[in-house]
């Protein structure tokens, strides 16, 4: 079987579990390179996994012959330079949420991959996971009837106490509903189909945020997006749905999703994870009950997306789960929210 080659620009946080997935459990992938921007963290990588390259700079990978798909792991506002210019230099790519820092950067992106006959999958994919995958088929199945609503709830005070470089966190591309919105955003698309118009209002409750990571303990991070969204989504199928993301609440009990319908209604566990748990509520059962999950890929399965589109490149097409398909109405909704919030009034979605 011929594998699809990757190269991985970035070597963050997230790249020792796409790092472990792909070496012992994707075998149709194989990693042939590493880059980053230290180069210590691409040798202790490249050391650990028994990845043979290391890269001195992104262009080096982007004119690697053996190399078919960039995996795209840098910061945020990163994604965008890096993804059109392994366009430009002819490789795929996958990119790490979200695809762009704006709906400009996520347009031009779509576009030059169409232009060059090229590929653009990206991240999140806990919604191949069994808990959302369950959730599916509950649906599908009528156990809640016709889906009317959903309300999600992303509610935390910010990463900068654990995280060991938080400050991008709050800069350009940043902001909770950029950071953690693309989870909640692909699993209500995917749960109830596409969203056709999204009205928000958006706040930044404080203007500078003190780091409490041992890294950077008592320094300051001057605030530059909104960490405050909170609004409401028309799905094309006629839901109507709310989704709250902030950095600014210390404590709270609300749940991740439900989902409503004309027969009960889902708990949908949290869409940061591959699992469950996964529990229903129908009146004629008098209780909520948790329902077994019935799809494997229960935990760890960080690049499932990936996976999907390397056999979409191996089988010569472009008709995979997390394409740019998905990934730019996902940007397109994160974006609206801001962009709803500063024209005070309602965002039609973009048509793709």
């Amino acid at each position: 079987m011929n594998r699809v080659k990757v190269a991985m620009i970035g070597v963050g946080n997230i790249s020792g579990i796409y790092l472990k997935n792909i070496t012992t459990r994707f075998t149709e992938m194989k990693i042939v390179g590493l880059c980053d921007l230290v180069r210590e963290k691409a040798e202790k990588a490249a050391a650990e996994y028994g990845i043979g390259k290391i890269y001195t700079d992104m262009y080096e990978a982007f004119d690697d012959p053996a190399v078919d798909l960039i995996l795209n792991i840098t910061r945020p506002f990163q994604h965008y330079e890096v993804t059109k210019q392994a366009l430009l230099h002819g490789k795929h790519v996958y990119s790490e949420k979200p695809l762009g820092a704006s709906i400009e950067e996520g347009r031009e992106l779509v576009a030059l991959a169409a232009e060059r006959k090229l590929m653009v999958g990206g991240a999140p994919d806990t919604f191949l996971g069994a808990g959302i995958q369950t959730c599916k088929k509950l649906i599908d199945d009528g156990f809640i009837g016709r889906p009317v609503g959903a309300s999600g709830f992303m509610m935390s005070h910010g990463p900068e106490s654990w995280h060991p470089d938080p400050e991008f966190f709050y800069k350009y591309g940043g902001g909770p509903m950029m950071d953690m919105g693309p989870y909640y955003i692909t699993a209500m698309t995917y749960l109830l189909g596409r969203v056709e118009t999204v009205s928000a209002t958006t706040s930044r409750s404080f203007q500078q945020r003190t780091m409490t990571c041992k890294e950077h303990y008592g320094e300051k991070i001057d605030v530059d997006v909104s960490t405050f969204l909170s609004g409401t989504m028309r799905f094309e199928s006629g839901a109507v749905g709310t989704l709250t993301t902030t950095f600014d609440v210390w404590r709270s009990t609300l749940p991740c999703i439900e989902l409503y319908g004309e027969k009960g209604t889902l708990f949908v566990p949290d869409p940061n994870t591959f699992d469950g748990p996964v529990k229903l509520y129908r009146p004629e059962d008098g209780e909520v009950r948790e329902l077994p999950l019935l799809f494997g890929n229960r935990e760890h399965g960080r690049g499932l997306g990936l996976l999907e589109m390397a056999r979409a490149i191996r089988d010569g097409h472009d008709d995979f789960i997390t394409s740019s398909r998905r990934t730019f109405h996902t940007l397109d909704v994160l974006t609206a929210f801001d962009r709803s919030s500063l024209a005070g009034r309602a965002i039609e979605m973009e048509k793709r």
